[in-house]
């Protein structure tokens, strides 16, 4: 029988061992911010596909330049007649005639002053895609910020309702107690068991909506994340530097990405105007041929001739459009109307990005104010609980005083986690409004996550 126990106690020791190894590994494994923004810089089809489009239109300016260089082509060919040909009205004869020749062209524009126009817009629509790919790489940090948030708020929202189906089942077996003794009524019991029935549908929700937000993060990393790191308890997101909203309003009037983008669809509309406007003047270009052709005879004639020369042709070709249907005047109105439509935009989009940093830093201004007035709140309702409880157990506080307490602390507990990472991401949305947002932002929020703590107070 002592053999048995000794032999129970290792067994008890090694499994409790593999169960802090497994605790230890799984929160070494734990995955942080940039391990997550990595993930998505390689994993995301959004973001893919914004820089492949960004590769495509930057093929754009040698395309461009292609205009202003030569082209040099060569042609050949190779023939036999074969023809039945009666001279002087005598007996057809059959004849066979072979001829082959080649030539090599090359022209060189130099004039076309539509191709100058044509480079300029090249390089403006180049400039263009560029910033739409800064615009997607900073949209890219924000999805991925807002889904690794959301998960991590998601499994802090059941940490908070754990604790508060605990405290609600612990007040039931209280009020069960006391009315067993004759202390309590049976509607204290009834109401104590609504409350934790209420705890625990939240708890279910609370878990699916853990599923729901790791479902959207593994759409932006391509796989099913880990453990995630939180912010550490005493972290207070900061107030943005300069801590003044017309100064972050006029940066995101002008370099927000979307309008940077705008300004340079402008500026390839310009271009586009006057190509189409050089479409009226004349070209000039210099052409050279080099040839060679041969011929064994003429099949009209009875004598063969065998013919075997070189040509070369030079020359300077001109060439002024007349009339062209109204084509060209069309092409040049498509290109007005469509001008104007860019600086509609582009207007359009400076007012969406100082509207985006208004919002964004209004709402770091009321999140840190939120969070200042949740952390108060809880420890109010820390001792509000304390001091119910006590009431409860000496006769002059009800139940539902207490229920009541403990529903307003873990409220309090679980806004403030959410209002934590909806300051830091309001943050983030302010430096992409003014085109701010960069990876060195990724690494400021990594260096303010800890491991997970599962008491969820003030923080303070």
């Amino acid at each position: 029988m002592n053999q048995f126990n000794s032999w129970k106690r290792r067994l008890f020791r090694f499994c409790s061992g593999i169960v802090v190894l497994v605790g230890l590994l799984q929160t070494a494994a734990a995955a942080d911010f940039l391990g997550i923004y990595r993930l998505a810089q390689g994993n995301d089809p959004t973001f893919a596909a914004a820089r492949h489009a960004r590769e495509a239109v930057e093929q754009r300016l040698p395309q461009a330049w292609a205009n202003f260089l030569p082209t040099i082509s060569a042609t050949s060919a190779d023939n036999r007649t074969l023809a039945n040909t009666s001279f002087n009205y005598a007996t057809p004869i059959d004849r066979t005639v072979r001829t082959w020749n080649w030539n090599v062209q090359m022209t060189h524009p130099l004039f076309h002053v539509q191709n100058y126009y044509a480079y300029i817009e090249a390089a403006a629509t180049v400039e263009q895609a560029v910033a739409q790919y800064m615009q997607a790489e900073q949209d890219l940090i924000l999805r991925a910020a807002q889904a690794y948030f959301d998960v991590v708020v998601a499994e802090d929202s059941i940490v908070v309702a754990e604790a508060k189906l605990k405290a609600m089942s612990e007040q039931q077996a209280i009020a069960a107690r006391g009315f067993q003794f004759g202390t309590t009524a049976l509607t204290d019991v009834h109401e104590a068991r609504a409350r934790v029935d209420l705890a625990r549908s939240e708890l279910v929700a609370a878990r699916n909506e853990r599923v729901a937000k790791r479902a959207e993060l593994e759409k932006v990393i391509g796989e099913s994340p880990r453990t995630l790191s939180a912010l550490r308890p005493q972290i207070v997101a900061p107030r943005p530097q300069p801590d003044d909203e017309q100064a972050w309003v006029g940066q995101a009037r002008e370099n927000n990405p979307v309008v940077r983008a705008g300004q340079a669809a402008l500026a390839a509309t310009d271009s586009v105007v006057s190509k189409h406007r050089a479409e009226h003047l004349p070209t000039l270009d210099f052409t050279t041929t080099l040839g060679r052709n041969y011929s064994s005879g003429i099949y009209s004639m009875p004598t063969d001739y065998t013919t075997l020369g070189r040509t070369m042709t030079t020359g300077i070709q001109v060439t002024i459009p007349i009339f062209s249907g109204g084509g060209t005047s069309a092409r040049v109105a498509e290109a007005i109307a469509n001008r104007r439509k860019a600086e509609a935009d582009l207007e359009a989009a400076r007012r969406q990005a100082a509207t985006d940093a208004r919002q964004a830093f209004a709402g770091i201004a009321s999140g840190l104010a939120q969070m200042e007035a949740l952390a108060s709140a809880i420890e109010s309702g820390e001792v509000a609980v304390t001091g119910n409880q006590a009431g409860y157990r000496v006769g002059i506080r009800i139940n539902s005083d207490v229920l009541n307490a403990e529903q307003q602390l873990y409220a309090s507990k679980r806004d403030l986690t959410k209002a934590r990472y909806d300051t830091l991401m309001q943050g983030l949305k302010l430096k992409a409004a003014a085109g701010a947002l960069s990876e060195e932002d990724v690494l400021v929020i990594n260096a303010l996550l800890g491991p997970r703590f599962t008491d969820l107070g003030a923080g303070e």
